[in-house]
């Protein structure tokens, strides 16, 4: 059982662009803050800045938009530019309704717009996307983190999801790397002898929205550290999380 969590934000990291040292801005954030990473740690990275660092950033201007996506841009009053970005980035869409765009994307992950974002984009006129393979992304990450600052940490790349039942957003975990997605209770009994049948606590997720109180979404601090979370379970991939159509109830 976790007994307590410490949660830092690490500050200081400058605009992060295509092809930059991520993990060497972030061993240099945390020693210009005289902090240093432990064994059991949980690096929590924004999405944004993975993906960024990976190229992943499509200008406008180089976009010619198809007939559908200027179609559906009328329908929505939405630049058929970065639609056509968003179709692109779709493996199917789900539902299209009052400029409201939520779809599957190739990873299998149910969210608005593809997870095409024109916030925080670092340049005018452009959109980010989400990495190739954020699982990926995240296990180099962490065996970088490994090499250079000789501590065996955690890795969940983050992104801002809406939930089908609840209004606000939250930070999930996209990418996970020596992190349970899950911890199972099926099988288990609570003190009074009940049997548990489907309660499955999305650990990754769970530490992804802490992270993300010390984060902000303005404050351009795109990493956290999270100390002191208590794992026995081996470790997952958010692939984990990928519900398959034929349970999703809202599809």
């Amino acid at each position: 059982m976790t007994r307590g969590l410490t949660i830092f934000p690490v500050a200081g990291m400058p605009e992060v662009r295509p092809k930059d040292d991520l993990v060497g801005l972030v061993i240099a954030a945390l020693a210009k803050a005289k902090e240093r990473l432990a064994d059991g740690d949980v690096v929590v990275i924004a999405q944004k800045v993975v993906s960024k660092s990976e190229g992943r950033i499509v200008k406008l201007a180089e976009v010619e938009p198809s007939e559908r996506a200027k179609t559906m841009a009328a329908e929505g009053n939405k630049d058929p530019r970065q639609l056509e970005v968003v179709l692109r980035e779709t493996k199917t869409i789900l539902r299209w309704e009052r400029g409201v765009l939520i779809c599957e994307t190739h990873h299998g992950f149910v969210c608005a717009n593809a997870g095409v974002d024109r916030s925080n984009a670092g340049q005018p006129d452009a959109v980010v996307l989400l990495p190739l393979d954020p699982d990926a992304s995240a296990g180099r990450i962490r065996d970088e983190i490994a090499r250079r600052a000789s501590a065996r940490v955690a890795v969940v790349v983050t992104d801002t999801f809406g939930r089908a039942w609840r209004e606000g957003h939250t930070n999930v975990a996209i990418g996970i790397a020596g992190l349970p997605a899950l911890k199972r209770y099926m099988g288990q009994t609570d003190p009074e002898g009940y049997e548990l049948r489907v309660t499955e606590i999305a650990v990754a997720d769970e530490v992804a929205g802490a992270a993300e109180l010390v984060m902000g979404k303005l404050d351009r601090c795109p990493v956290a550290i999270v100390r002191g979370v208590a794992f026995a379970e081996p470790s997952e991939t958010a692939r984990d999380y990928v519900r398959p159509a034929a349970r999703d109830l809202f599809r």
